[in-house]
Order: structure tokens, then sequence, then C-alpha cells
């Protein structure tokens, strides 16, 4: 039996291929879409606990004068995570700055006024508020980043992901240090 590849045989197989491409590259470039979003959403709501833990050593530097190095390692490392830029960058920022308000934490237990302040209790409640925010939003743009990277890592997709020259991304993993409270019993 021989094999007849009529002209309108190969057109349609050159347009089945570029639509099958153009389905690819559209899920591709939502995908990425996605995780950028993602990222976005979780550098607002990092810069937004930047800001409150601003606010909370402001609050507490007064009443914690004793403590005055860890109020000040707080400020060093707050800085530094709003200077981070990439994922790697920001996760080891996030988790300086985590341990940092990990060691005010405790060094606040020994101030009995503290656990006793209207506004640094607005402030704590806030942060843990934010701190599931910030979880969720991390859920949210690993999701996407797991999803876009199999999408690229997959044949035959993988044909246009480097051609038109998708790269896989990096998580952002969270920081294995067990997470802390961010309130402290009223008495």
């Amino acid at each position: 039996m021989h094999l007849v590849i009529t002209m309108g045989g190969i057109a349609v197989l050159a347009v089945a291929a570029i639509v099958w491409g153009g389905r690819v590259f559209n899920r591709l470039l939502m995908l990425r879409t996605l995780k950028e979003e993602g990222w976005g959403a979780l550098g607002e709501k990092l810069a937004r606990r930047h800001d409150l833990i601003d606010h909370l050593a402001n609050a507490v530097k007064e009443p914690m004068r004793d403590e005055r190095d860890a109020v000040d390692e707080l400020a060093r490392l707050r800085a530094l995570a709003r200077q981070a830029s990439g994922v790697a960058a920001v996760a080891a920022a996030e988790s300086g700055l985590e341990q940092g308000l990990g060691r005010l934490f405790g060094a606040m237990e020994n101030y009995p006024q503290i656990k006793t302040n209207k506004n640094i209790a607005d402030l704590l409640k806030s942060l843990t508020t934010l701190e599931e925010e910030i979880h969720l939003t991390r859920r949210y743009y690993n999701a996407t980043v797991r999803d876009l990277n199999i999408a690229i890592q997959s044949f035959p997709s993988i044909i246009i992901a480097r051609g038109f020259g998708f790269r896989e991304s990096d998580l952002l993993e969270p920081h294995p240090v067990a997470r802390h409270e961010c309130r402290l019993t009223r008495h």
C-alpha cells in the first residue's frame, strides 16, 4: 500500500499543529500569569507585614528599653526583608525576620505592661491574621508554580515552552522553624 500525502492532508496537519501549539502556548501563558499574580499578592502581604512589624517594634521600644538589641535586630531584619528580591532571597530574608520576631516575642513575655497594652494587643492580633493570609497566599503561589512547572516539563508541551522561553520557577518554602504565636495572654 502506498502512502499518498496530498496537499490538502498536509494543510490539515499544519493547521492542527498550529491550533495545538496555540492552545499549549495560551495555557502556559495563563499559568505564568497566575504565578505572577500570586507572587504580587504575596509581595503585598509581606509589605503589610513589614509595616506591622515596624509599628510593633516602635510600640515596644519604650517599655522594653533593656531589650534594645532585640528591637534593633528586628529593624535590621525587616530592612533586609524589604530589600530582598527573587524567591530564594525573599525566603531567606523572611526566615530571618520570623526568627527575629520569635526572639522579640520571647522577650516580650518578661514585660507585664506589654501584656495589658491595647495598642500592642491590636498589633499582635493584626499580625496573627496577616500571618494566616500570608500562609494561604504562599500556598496559592506554590500551587501555581507547581502547575506551571509540570506544564513546562510535560511532553509535548515542553517543545512549545522551550521555544517561547518559558522557564521553571522555584517554590517559596516556609522556614522549618516552628511557627510562633503573635499574641500574649492578657491579665
